[in-house]
């Protein structure tokens, strides 16, 4: 009988092999078994309503500075414009009643005409208003600026509930014509889109508009 020897050669390359996959077949293991620690950790997570990275809470607030707004200040993300009619959305429900109340009957009216009232701000609560006001003043570079377009929390219509951002374009054409008619006024000559009402145009017409906010006796410190 032959009895053919195998080579050393060929039996360390057998060995190395063996010692590769075994090593392959380690690293799966582990690979899995922390790919099924970090899904129950993920899972856990999910379960108590909370996240490795969940963003700061509405309104929360670090050295005075609001962090995070949100859509139960009146927050209105672009693409997400309620009408005058969605008064489930605070920044609708919030405005005054006979603000809100014009407001629906111009669009009711406007409707006929192929416009449809979008609000683009409406009623902020004062941690809004006062984050808005914070990044105008980052944005044109001083407070005298920044209160040329935004009002502090403490003077705002917007936070009072008597002040509404409109659009589109079509609307805003739309109002600038008729929106006397129902006691709804631009009050602002560098704002097109801010209306406010002013029960006394329906007879004498809209009031003259101030150039912007500084002018407006009511934001006066």
């Amino acid at each position: 009988m032959n009895t053919r020897t195998i080579p050393h050669s060929s039996r360390r390359r057998r060995r190395r092999i063996a010692v590769v996959l075994t090593a392959l077949v380690s690293a799966v293991v582990i690979a899995f078994a922390v790919q099924q620690s970090l899904a129950a950790a993920s899972a856990d997570a999910v379960q108590e309503g909370t996240s490795p990275a969940a963003p700061p809470a509405p309104s929360e607030q670090i050295d005075g500075t609001v962090i995070a707004p949100s859509e139960a200040d009146g927050v209105i993300r672009d693409g997400d414009q309620p009408t005058v009619f969605d008064v489930d959305r605070v920044a609708v429900g919030n405005l005054d009643p006979a603000l809100l109340a014009a407001l629906q009957r111009a669009a009711t009216d406007a409707e006929g005409d192929g416009v449809t009232f979008l609000v683009n701000s409406g009623w902020r609560s004062p941690a809004l208003q006062e984050r808005l006001l914070q990044d105008a003043i980052a944005e044109y570079g001083s407070e005298a600026e920044a209160r040329r377009w935004v009002a502090t929390a403490e003077t705002s219509a917007h936070v009072s509930g008597d002040a509404v951002d409109l659009g589109p374009l079509p609307t805003l054409d739309w109002i600038a014509q008729r929106g006397w008619r129902y006691g709804l006024c631009q009050i602002y000559g560098n704002e097109s889109w801010h209306y406010e009402l002013r029960p006394e145009a329906l007879t004498d017409g809209c009031p003259e508009m101030y150039t912007d906010p500084t002018e407006d006796p009511r934001m006066q410190p």
